[in-house]
């Protein structure tokens, strides 16, 4: 822990160039974060598939995905993840974080489409102090939703954010 710690101090608090310096106190338990947009584009789809090496015809081959129950291709289950988190970064209520917790709850509800714009509603689950005086924790409930206002995806992620 005192190589956390040190680590942690080592990292400066300094917050980037034109964000804001939100820290652990910029949120209560019951807080909620609205992201911008983004529109999920093929590239999005054959970028993510080059990038972890995940091939699936669901999500590539158009002719294979026609005949699947979604009727055309659908994106990986993870870059919905991987997007929403990333979209809820751009708030700027980030730029503090000294650790990543990890993910819980994950639950794919319904497919995105090629086209489809998506966002991120959170809600603050839990802001709580720990044993360490310099972070507190913060248990975000994620929403994906997309444009007519329907949920593709629930997840739940906990960080360490300086204090």
């Amino acid at each position: 822990m005192q190589a956390f710690n040190e680590d942690l101090a080592a990292v400066g608090t300094d917050s980037p160039k034109g964000r804001p310096d939100h820290r652990w106190d910029a949120l209560v338990e019951g807080d909620r974060i609205h992201s911008p947009g983004i529109t999920i584009t093929e590239a999005h789809l054959v970028q993510w598939a080059g990038l972890t090496g995940d091939w699936v015809s669901l999500h590539l081959d158009e002719e294979y995905a026609s005949k699947t129950p979604f009727g055309r291709r659908i994106g990986h289950g993870p870059l919905t993840l991987s997007v929403g988190l990333g979209l809820l970064t751009q708030t700027g209520y980030f730029s503090n974080v000294a650790a990543w917790l990890g993910l819980d709850e994950v639950r794919a509800v319904q497919p995105v489409f090629i086209g489809d714009t998506i966002h991120v509603e959170a809600t603050v689950r839990l802001a709580r102090e720990t044993k360490k005086p310099d972070v507190g924790l913060w248990t975000l409930d994620y929403t994906v939703v997309k444009q007519d206002g329907s949920t593709v995806m629930t997840f739940t992620s906990s960080f360490l954010v300086r204090r």
